[in-house]
């Protein structure tokens, strides 16, 4: 039984992180301890994707300066007041101008209060636009929206795939998913024994649609005390705990998830 965020890792054992804030204030106070932090852990290449324009240099800062930051760019729904139209110029620029894993994190939300969804459907079809444009896969956020996000894609005839961060949906809405070409993302959710459902269909999915994420500084996993600012570093905890539902090898499922997030951005990664 996993007791507590100290507890030793196997870090021989390489892990990717497939959505990380990392470009939050939260880190920012010593961005270079907090990756050395990562790299003990065997946390060796950290998927960030953007959530504003306002954000958007610094992520590309981090990316020119770390390699194992994995940048893309987008516009959250979570953030929707915040966004302008004159950002969607700007991200089409940055696709084309700089280093970029994939258009995100983009989607809907239909769980916050107040949610506008004309104006979150509006955001979210601008970004598929850019993202067929480049070529590039997409890095979504989904809340009780799944239907409507899929025939969205469908309807839009996408079909450079992605990551799906964050999966909360049924087992049919998992396998539509993986039919549309996006792997799943599962995170510290997985660490809460009570979440049985996330938990049987992180345990029975195929392993080549998973992908394993922190979502840092967010989604803290069970074995943080409350109030406990999630990281990146935690990845290996949460990978154990999945090792373990799925009866599987923990390097073995390292690898998996390496090669997985390798398929699902196009990248090629040590």
């Amino acid at each position: 039984m996993l007791t507590g965020p100290n507890q030793k890792v196997e870090t021989s054992t390489v892990w990717v992180d497939s959505h990380c804030h990392f470009d939050f204030d939260v880190f920012s106070h010593d961005f270079d301890a907090e990756l050395a932090r990562c790299r003990a852990a065997g946390v060796s290449t950290i998927v960030v994707p953007g959530t504003t324009s306002a954000r958007w240099e610094r992520l590309q800062a981090l990316a020119e300066r770390y390699p194992m930051i994995q940048p893309a760019f987008g516009l959250h729904p979570y953030f929707i007041e915040e966004h302008r139209e004159a950002d969607l110029a700007r991200l089409a620029t940055l696709l084309q101008s700089t280093r970029c894993v994939a258009v995100g994190e983009c989607g809907l939300d239909y769980q916050l209060p107040h949610y506008d969804a004309k104006a979150q459907q509006y955001w979210l079809e601008a970004q598929v636009e850019l993202a067929q444009v480049a070529e590039l896969p997409l890095i979504l956020h989904a809340r009780k929206c799944h239907d409507t996000l899929l025939a969205t894609l469908r309807r839009r005839g996408f079909q450079r795939g992605g990551i799906l961060h964050a999966f909360s949906g049924s087992q049919q809405q998992a396998y539509q998913w993986i039919e549309a070409g996006f792997k799943l993302g599962f995170g510290g959710v997985l660490t809460f024994e009570r979440a049985r459902k996330i938990r049987r269909l992180a345990a029975t999915l195929p392993v080549e649609s998973i992908v394993l994420e922190t979502d840092a500084p967010d989604m803290p996993p069970a074995f943080l005390a409350r109030g406990e600012v999630n990281h990146p570093s935690y990845l290996p905890r949460i990978g154990e705990t999945l090792a373990a539902l799925r009866d599987d090898s923990v390097t073995a499922l390292a690898e998996q998830m390496r090669q997985n997030v390798q398929e699902a951005l196009r990248l090629s990664l040590k």
